[in-house]
């Protein structure tokens, strides 16, 4: 048995002429142990100690070690079973990761050095999630990110971008990171007038939300006046088109300008911005960093006293004209459905204004329907029925 642990376990060595105490590494991690027998060799008296490290990685594991060791026929099938037992371990562990053979790492090296390394952003530890940056024509900055497979460059990697379309990439096994990082900015260059349009509404109007928009939000509210804005859904495919618009605010406010937008639907020139046609349609001028301080479209709700609810700002208005407050729709609807006073039609809840008592209503939304049927569903099944 000793020249067989050798040859398996070369690290793992006698310290005693009666071959009771075995002490070593056990694998290529720097797992010590050390392992006492009783002078007749039998591994039901066995002792198993070792690393802290191995401790560690074996937590929860204890019981099975020590059913192998005082089952295993010797010393040597014992070194076999815990072997195996470190290996489902290791492979357990959050992050670990196999090694990628050598040529890998000098493809990813040598494909580096032709794109060039100013393009590189990040790369990880185990050098598998990359990031590039990539500049358009106008200047902006874009990132993509690359989860190379283990079989790369055979299996095509991931890709995650920030933008307001699906990212296309096509990949054979003869791409490089070089064909990705022009294909992005294809990608990104056919979104360059999307962006422009965004950019002249973002510096020439105050934007509601998003608070801090990303290349991806096709989506800006604009603030109109005070408690009035209207919402616009940009095409990335189709930037200069008649936008989605919805104007939020008070009835007495948003009829004007929504009979406005409907009459003058017909003058929105696709060769103008989104912005100059908004203001030709509405006629209108919308107020800008330059006129206006933005705490004058920032008012709180008037349910829960603060403008920004997570991301929600107040989009609910009282229709009565002497009165105006605005609220978050999750607070409005907390509050009607808190009222019993307050009634429901299909998907409006009625009820009175917190304010000023006046009639407000406010519109359920797909969430707060669900979470409302799941209470119901609760309820019933929480009922108990006694038959007599």
């Amino acid at each position: 048995m000793s020249c067989l642990l050798m040859r398996e376990s070369p690290m793992i060595i006698a310290l005693n002429k009666e071959k009771t105490v075995y002490d070593g590494f056990i694998t290529e991690k720097d797992f010590r142990i050390r392992i006492s027998l009783p002078p007749d060799h039998q591994m039901k008296q066995a002792k198993l100690h070792c690393c802290w490290q191995m401790k560690r990685l074996l937590h929860g594991y204890q019981h099975i070690v020590k059913q192998r060791l005082q089952h295993s026929a010797n010393l040597m099938a014992f070194i076999l079973e815990l072997r195996t037992v470190l290996e489902v371990a290791l492979k357990s562990q959050p992050g670990c990761q196999s090694f990628s053979p050598p040529q890998y790492y000098s493809q990813l090296i040598t494909e580096m050095e032709i794109l060039g390394w100013d393009k590189l952003l990040f790369i990880d530890e185990e050098f598998r999630t990359l990031k590039l940056k990539a500049e358009d024509s106008a200047g902006r900055q874009h990132a993509i990110a690359v989860k190379l497979k283990s079989k790369y460059p055979t299996e095509a990697p991931e890709f995650s971008a920030d933008l307001p379309v699906p990212l296309v990439i096509m990949w054979t096994s003869q791409s490089t990171l070089a064909n990705v990082h022009s294909q992005f900015l294809l990608n990104v260059e056919a979104l360059s007038e999307f962006w422009s349009l965004l950019d002249e509404i973002d510096e020439q109007t105050w934007v509601l939300e998003p608070e801090k928009p990303t290349k991806a939000d096709s989506m800006r509210r604009i603030a109109i006046g005070n408690n009035v804005s209207i919402k616009v859904q940009i095409d990335p495919r189709h930037p200069k088109m008649l936008p989605e618009c919805c104007l939020l605010g008070a009835e007495h406010v948003v009829t004007p300008l929504r009979n406005k937008l409907n009459a003058n639907m017909h003058l929105w020139n696709p060769d103008c911005s989104v912005l100059q046609n908004m203001k030709d349609v509405l006629e209108i001028e919308f107020p800008s960093p330059t006129t206006h301080e933005k705490s004058s479209f920032s008012v709180e709700c008037g349910i829960c006293y603060s403008y920004r609810l997570e991301s929600a700002i107040p989009d609910q208005v009282c229709n009565d004209p002497r009165c105006g407050q605005p609220f978050h729709q999750v607070c409005l609807y907390e509050w009607l459905r808190g009222l019993p006073t307050s009634r429901q039609s299909f998907n409006i809840v009625f009820g009175e204004c917190p304010y000023c008592s006046k009639v407000i209503f406010n519109l359920i939304t797909k969430t707060q329907q669900t979470h409302n049927k799941k209470i119901t569903l609760f309820k019933s099944t929480n009922t108990c029925i006694v038959q007599k």
